[in-house]
């Protein structure tokens, strides 16, 4: 049995937000919603969140809560066949995991460097650096010279693997849960303040009518529909496997659907305040037309808005130093909430194999520092492997509806579900769901992003499997790692069930 669990239902709420809430919700979600037209871009956003999100995080907490072991052994437990399933969304986290922490980096080092210019504005110093400000006299400056330095990014990335490897070794109550407790109010505190002062700006009305004025004729635009699932299925964290491991350590009455819905709307919400604080800055200090120009990507995987972009717009307006450091904290805050769900995933994982918890974050913060430098040295490396992980993610929401359709899916509803544990019943429609509307709208991404990689990403070359964006990338590098699992499930299937669960359980 495990020997460690939440000791409330709000420390697991609160471990699941922390999960769900990341950079994507503070550093993706305002340029996709700024890129996508504003508000006709929240509604099929939030029709998603209860047609992919909810349902996956609902059958992950319900997974991880029957079988009580990592991604490999939990799918295995629902099916010996299907341990493979559960290979693939390990790594595919895993993968996500070596250059989330590089990002994790960059936000502890715009923290820090916010910081000292804020310490600097406060004692009259001026700059903090010569030249012309901490951010230089071009906009790109701290970020350009940020990533040639080499050294910067890699002591970074370190940084947050010991920072996430120390609160996972701590474990679930010490480490994990008071981790939690502790950065989840704050995040949601600082972003609160940041919006105020964000809608408290002049001219801020322009950027909250481009975020909440509804366009309805927009709505016919298939590819908002398109990007809404996309960012609902990437933001909430459905379908990595992380909900799963925290849910190894749910008391056995706690409620998986209301714990589920909760866990998405609050991470809807975080999505929100964020593009609050962003979007009418964007507008209070830029044209209009520049001011949407700006928000907007760049490129297919482009990496460098918020960190080139958001201090010059905090530059501008009075008391941005001390705000701009209050939305970097943030940021960074939302980084290592997620972090250490991935890295607890990893561990968990490792230790199903035997391995003390002690043990096993050595190897896996070991494993995320040494498989990260090439993301942290090479940005062409860091947007191949985002694009080929963050696109393996849907195929791993794919995996466990595949999973519990072969369990039954009216089966694991009434068994977990609409059970004496939940106060809310889900009848039918889940089932509906899971069968059919998942694999559908899984069918219709794949497709799409494929397509994008045709026809706009490397039109040419689309099916090189060493082009960075390239279809040819996404099918030779998930290839290979489904072969290795199908090769060795009957080895790893025999050390899970049949040799070893010796370690901390």
């Amino acid at each position: 049995m495990v020997k460690e669990t939440f000791t409330s239902r709000w420390s697991l709420l609160l471990a699941a937000l922390g999960m769900a809430v990341g950079t994507g919700n503070i550093w993706r979600f305002p340029r996709i919603i700024a890129q996508n037209g504003g508000a006709p871009f929240l509604v099929p956003w939030l029709i998603f969140l209860f047609l992919w999100s909810i349902p996956l995080l609902m059958i992950e907490f319900g997974i991880g809560k029957k079988t009580r072991m990592g991604t490999i052994g939990a799918f295995g437990s629902m099916n010996r066949r299907h341990t493979w399933m559960g290979g693939f969304v390990g790594f595919c986290t895993l993968a996500i995991t070596f250059y989330y922490c590089v990002v994790t980096g960059w936000c502890f080092r715009y923290t820090f460097a916010a910081l000292i210019d804020m310490i600097a504005g406060w004692s009259g110093s001026g700059s903090a650096l010569p030249g012309g400000g901490l951010w230089g006299s071009e906009r790109a400056s701290l970020w350009t010279s940020f990533n040639a330095s080499g050294w910067q990014p890699v002591l970074f990335h370190l940084f947050g693997v010991l920072a996430g490897s120390y609160i996972i070794y701590r474990g679930v109550v010490n480490g994990i849960e008071r981790a939690n407790r502790i950065l989840l109010p704050g995040l949601f505190l600082l972003l609160m303040i940041a919006a105020v002062r964000a809608v408290s700006l002049p001219g801020a009305s322009a950027g909250l009518d481009y975020l909440f004025g509804m366009r309805w004729g927009a709505l016919l635009d298939y590819r908002i529909w398109l990007q809404g699932l996309t960012q609902s299925a990437w933001s909430t964290g459905a379908g990595w496997g992380l909900i799963l491991t925290y849910a190894v350590y749910m008391r056995k009455d706690d409620d998986i659907v209301a714990n589920s819905v909760l866990a998405g709307l609050g991470n809807n919400s975080a999505s929100l305040l964020a593009a609050i604080a962003v979007i009418p800055t964007v507008f209070a200090i830029l044209p209009a037309a520049q001011a949407i120009e700006v928000a907007q990507d760049t490129g297919p995987m482009s990496t460098g808005m918020t960190f080139i972009w958001i201090p010059k717009l905090f530059e501008a307006i009075p008391g941005g130093k001390v705000f701009l450091f209050i939305f970097f904290l943030a940021l960074s805050i939302a980084a290592i909430s997620s972090l250490i769900s991935m890295i607890e995933m990893g561990t968990r994982n490792v230790m199903d194999f035997g391995l003390t918890r002690k043990k096993g974050i050595i190897v896996v913060g070991g494993s995320i520092f040494l498989l990260g430098l090439p993301s942290a040295l090479n940005p062409s490396f860091f947007q191949n492997q985002d694009w080929v992980w963050s696109l393996g993610l849907l195929l791993s929401g794919l995996l466990f509806a595949v999973s519990v359709i072969d369990y039954g899916v009216e089966r694991f509803r009434v068994e977990l579900l609409d059970n004496e544990d939940n106060d809310m019943r889900l009848g039918r429609v889940f089932n509906v769901i899971v069968k059919y509307v998942i694999p559908v709208e899984f069918a219709a991404l794949i497709i799409w992003w494929f397509t994008q990689a045709i026809l706009v990403y490397d039109p040419q070359r689309w099916w090189d499997p060493l082009r960075p964006f390239s279809v040819g990338t996404c099918i030779a590098q998930w290839g290979l790692l489904i072969l290795l699992m199908i090769v060795f499930q009957k080895r790893i299937t025999g050390l899970l069930f049949d040799g070893a669960g010796k370690g901390e359980r």
